[in-house]
């Protein structure tokens, strides 16, 4: 069976995002509405300044006791956030997820057109299990490698 890419595994194709100047508050209420975890944020060019995620709002925001609807998602998200092609495989995604501790991956065309957000909750268990295999090979690799 052939590996999923991370474009076919996103059912959702609609890009939740909201610009630079929007407030903490304007993003967990987009993110509520849309049920999502994360929010792209898009400059009036339609270029990617960030990511506000989920996480991103409770040790950024949350744990520091900012004003939600004072605080700018600018000065809270991820800034530049790792993008992964569309045809890339899911355990291949997931594996990056696992190594670097992200839960969401922008997926961007060659092109820079923005596609979607590729999120762990998109792959099957079998793919997951494929990244952890990964994971753990690549371990296994450094240690023997010193």
């Amino acid at each position: 069976m052939a590996e999923r890419t991370v474009f076919q595994s996103t059912p959702r194709r609609h890009v939740v995002s909201l610009p630079p100047q929007a407030s903490v508050w304007e993003a967990a209420c987009v993110m509520t509405k849309a049920n999502c975890g994360s929010v792209l944020i898009i400059d009036g060019a339609g270029l990617m300044q960030g990511i506000l995620t989920e996480r991103d709002l409770m040790t950024r925001v949350l744990a520091k006791a900012l004003d939600a609807e004072k605080t700018l998602v600018s000065e809270v998200m991820t800034h530049h956030p790792q993008c992964v092609a569309p045809e890339m495989t899911v355990p291949d995604a997931v594996l990056i997820m696992l190594e670097r501790g992200f839960r969401h991956l922008p997926i961007v065309s060659s092109s820079g057109k923005i596609l979607g957000v590729f999120s762990v909750r998109d792959a099957l268990p079998r793919e997951i299990d494929n990244a952890v295999s990964l994971a753990e090979f690549h371990d296994s690799v450094n240690d023997a490698l010193g």
